[in-house]
């Protein structure tokens, strides 16, 4: 097991999210700064402002177009940026969205969540938005994923649930069994189920596409897992930001936890490159790269 470690920024700018971009280098947002950055294979990295410090950029995601979509939650905007930088970015129609997650979706389009606003929206590759509520109020949707079913799932922070949306707008809602769940991140797993986890119980869920939960609880239960990736080989790797730890778990349940070069790092975004690097973005201003 070996980490890399590539500083990035200093501490106040905080690596948030993390992508694997289309041009196999790894793209982050710098949350405080109102930037984006990308790390090349070579360990070089580059910074883009979007000529607002305060936007607030938060979950970055490789879209269908060869560009990078993100959440600017705090100016409440979708922004794209290409391989070269160029960033531009798009309204939404609610004021106060608060969007958050944003994932590719199975239509060629873009699918995000709005934390604040409660609602699922839709954007096209031209910036045309769809915004669809949801049926429990206050329920802070967070991460949003592509199913392997032609669904979004997302996580449902504050109804302590995994939503999940058709192409069309249909939601259904499954809660999950443990009192103060909290989900966070949420993934497609190799087995053909959706994987999330709670960041309020220390536990990785694991729900079928029928709505059964499995759930596996951490050795660390205070460890509160913020975000979650799938591998190559089937394992789900998550940063646990308490525990200052990347754990992993094998669809089986099989736990293994690896513990930060550095104290106080706060992991939050995490991505799994094809060769099964895991990259995570570490808010005191570094990402880290962990090869086991």
């Amino acid at each position: 097991m070996t980490f890399e470690r590539f500083p990035v920024s200093d501490g106040r700018a905080g690596p948030y999210g993390v992508a694997i971009g289309p041009d196999a280098a790894v793209w982050f947002t710098l949350v405080h700064a109102g930037e984006i950055g990308r790390l090349a294979a070579d360990g070089t990295v580059r910074r883009f402002g979007l000529g607002a410090p305060e936007c607030g950029p938060s979950v970055i995601a490789a879209g269908p177009d060869g560009a990078l979509w993100f959440t600017r939650m705090r100016d409440h905007r979708i922004g794209r940026i290409d391989a070269d930088g160029r960033a531009r970015s798009f309204d939404l129609p609610t004021e106060g969205a608060g969007p958050f997650g944003i994932a590719a979706g199975p239509d060629g389009a873009l699918w995000f969540t709005e934390l604040a606003a409660g609602r699922i929206g839709r954007i096209t590759v031209d910036g045309e938005v769809t915004e669809y509520p949801l049926p429990v109020a206050g329920a802070y949707p967070s991460m949003i994923t592509a199913g392997p079913d032609g669904a979004l799932w997302f996580t449902l922070n504050q109804a302590h649930a995994v939503g999940r949306i058709t192409p069309g707008g249909e939601v259904a809602v499954h809660p999950l069994p443990t009192e103060g769940a909290a989900p966070v991140g949420i993934t497609a797993g190799g087995d053909g189920a959706l994987w999330c986890v709670e960041i309020g119980a220390g536990r990785i869920a694991r729900l079928a596409v029928d709505g059964t939960v499995t759930e596996y609880p951490l050795p660390d239960g205070a460890a509160r897992p913020h975000a979650v990736a799938a591998g190559p080989d089937g394992r789900l790797w998550f940063t646990e930001w308490a525990g200052n730890r990347i754990g992993s778990l094998t669809p089986g349940g099989g736990y293994e936890g690896y513990g930060l070069p550095v104290e106080g790092a706060e992991p939050h975004g995490i991505a799994v490159g094809p060769d099964g690097a895991v990259y995570a973005a570490l808010e005191i201003g570094e990402i880290v790269r962990l090869v086991v």
